[in-house]
């Protein structure tokens, strides 16, 4: 395959060919970005006001407390606190009723710096790997080798397929990522049966879970990305 500077980092996460390549290549770019936030960033003026305002979501501070820097995510935290006192409750309770305080804080709390910084990079990744995907054909043999794609994703690259490759390739493309999000469903379907019926009476002393033990947890992650 023809490796260049915008298509090596997709290459790569194709190429581990375990489980959804798009969830791999979020993860990766998701590492990079809380490992910043909690490192470099901190020294970093524009970024510390841009973290103030919007904040973090749940899923972001977990992984940012992750990161085992509890005096980086503190800093990051105490002004953030500030910020929150200053957006939500400045001046006299009379000029700001709790009304008012309480749609300024459900505002507030709505925004999160790294998801807006991946929604921009997950936007040029999707479309780098739909360009790929129409331009090589050793990246096309090995879009289709893939174990899965979940939900989500699949959603994702045929929306982002649009925007990023011919018309005439679009629904190639779809076919492809369809089939591999469809086999997984099947195989999802397969074992959550198998993890039910081990519960009916008529399996009593059966130990045979087969790939059935974790297929509750592999359906929210195909539902939604995100292991439970």
């Amino acid at each position: 395959m023809r490796y260049d500077i915008t298509n090596i980092p997709v290459a790569e996460v194709f190429e581990e060919g375990d489980g959804c390549p798009i969830c791999r290549l979020r993860n990766t770019l998701e590492k990079r970005a809380v490992e910043y936030i909690t490192g470099a960033a901190m020294m970093e003026p524009d970024i510390r006001i841009e973290t103030n305002q919007k904040g973090f979501c749940l899923t972001h501070y977990r992984q940012m407390l992750g990161q085992r820097n509890r005096l980086s995510v503190a800093l990051t935290m105490e002004s953030r606190l500030e910020e929150l006192e200053r957006q939500v409750f400045s001046g006299s309770f009379m000029g700001k009723n709790a009304k008012k305080q309480a749609k300024d804080a459900a505002a507030a709390l709505s925004t999160c710096y790294v998801c807006e910084q991946m929604e921009d990079a997950m936007a040029k990744m999707l479309a780098t790997v739909c360009r790929t995907w129409e331009g090589q054909k050793e990246f096309r043999d090995l879009f289709e080798r893939q174990d899965s794609l979940c939900l989500p994703h699949f959603a994702a690259l045929v929306e982002a397929s649009a925007g990023a490759m011919s018309k005439k390739a679009q629904p190639d493309f779809a076919k492809a990522a369809s089939l591999l999000a469809k086999n997984y469903l099947a195989t999802l379907r397969e074992d959550v049966h198998h993890f039910c019926g081990m519960y009916d009476h008529s399996n009593a002393g059966n130990n045979d879970w087969g790939n059935s033990k974790d297929s509750i947890e592999r359906s929210v992650w195909y539902l939604t990305t995100r292991e439970p």
